[in-house]
């Protein structure tokens, strides 16, 4: 059993009882979970046509965090219930009745937003924002345009899950996990880690560049930048024309189609971009290795700038493809 100490005093681990539990606390903590600009729909309706997969999700979740919305079908899941097979088997069967009867996803989603009625009017908002003609409009293209990915959202991840996921699903599929903490008072806290939140800080940092005119969001999103010490980058990142054990959301994992070398100090800059091939797990590690489809090609070099905004990389971080191409700086970049 975790505990954490706090200044107002100790807070020990208290297991969800029920998938319901687990369902209670991600209502309660929403906002910060998710973010501002999702909605999380807590609607439990079967889906799925007569002749195949019929399944429930535990809820939604529409991303209108980007120019691009997404939909995110659910399913929350507790680690005693040993989810490994049954999360994979839950997730596949979601995808095909979600494919076999979208009109009844539109109709489910729909409802959902008329009984939420702060819900519906973000929507409209977003979809009079964003191009779309109305509400229904919205829905059709998060229903039939838009590609199909998963949220997983446990109260602890298995160690081999995202690798799983990973090798059984080219879609993407965001794992997350709540873990509630309480102490002798009865006051609780959680931990969790919020969903997309490095990405969006790429995105928010790079939005307020003045360097250029183009606003990136998280669907623009097509490239990693990784940091590579000297020896690293040359025997393997030039050599073996790939970059291995890299931690990436499963969510973005089928946007990205590019990925660039920020060399170390002394070099301090992003100086190589190549073309990715394939995104594989990376043993069982929850990390995966990109493969490159042609050798990186140098870029820039889009420097470090010196007394600059952005600091030296320390870990992987999100852009895209034309904004490198325009830096010169790494403030330009983020």
């Amino acid at each position: 059993m975790s505990a954490i100490w706090t200044a107002s005093g100790l807070f020990n681990s208290v297991p969800y009882q029920s998938e319901a539990d687990l369902e209670k606390s991600i209502l309660q903590v929403e906002s910060a979970l998710f973010g501002s600009n999702r909605l999380y729909l807590d609607v439990k309706k079967r889906i799925g046509g007569k002749q195949g997969p019929r399944n429930i999700p535990d809820g939604y979740l529409l991303d209108l965090s980007g120019s691009k919305p997404k939909l995110f079908v659910v399913e929350n899941e507790l680690t005693s219930h040993d989810p490994l097979k049954h999360i994979a088997v839950q997730i596949l069967e979601f995808s095909l009745s979600f494919e076999a009867e979208p009109l009844k996803v539109k109709r489910i989603l729909l409802n959902a937003l008329n009984e939420a009625p702060v819900g519906r009017r973000r929507c409209e908002s977003y979809a009079r924002d964003n191009g779309y003609r109305n509400l229904d409009h919205l829905l059709e293209y998060l229903v039939f345009e838009a590609p199909f990915s998963a949220l997983v959202i446990l109260d602890e991840i298995p160690d081999n899950l995202e690798n799983i996921l990973a090798k059984k699903f080219a879609f993407g599929v965001e794992v997350l996990s709540l873990r509630r903490y309480q102490d002798a008072g009865g006051n609780q806290m959680y931990a969790f880690e919020p969903f997309l939140a490095d990405v969006s800080s790429d995105v928010t940092a790079a939005k307020s560049s003045a360097f250029t005119k183009d606003k990136i969001d998280t669907s623009d999103v097509d490239t990693v930048v990784v940091p590579a010490r000297k020896d690293g980058f040359e025997e393997v990142f030039i050599g073996e024309n790939c970059w291995y054990k890299i931690r990436l959301h499963g969510s973005m994992r089928p946007q990205i189609k590019y990925i660039a070398a920020y060399q170390v100090a002394p070099v301090s800059a992003i100086t190589h971009l190549a073309p990715v091939k394939s995104i594989e797990p990376w043993k069982d590690s929850g990390k995966y290795v990109v493969n490159f489809a042609d050798p990186a090609k140098p870029i820039g070099p889009i420097a470090l700038a010196k007394n600059g905004r952005v600091k030296a990389l320390q870990n992987l971080r999100y852009t895209t493809r034309e904004r490198l191409e325009n830096a010169k700086t790494l403030d330009d970049v983020w």
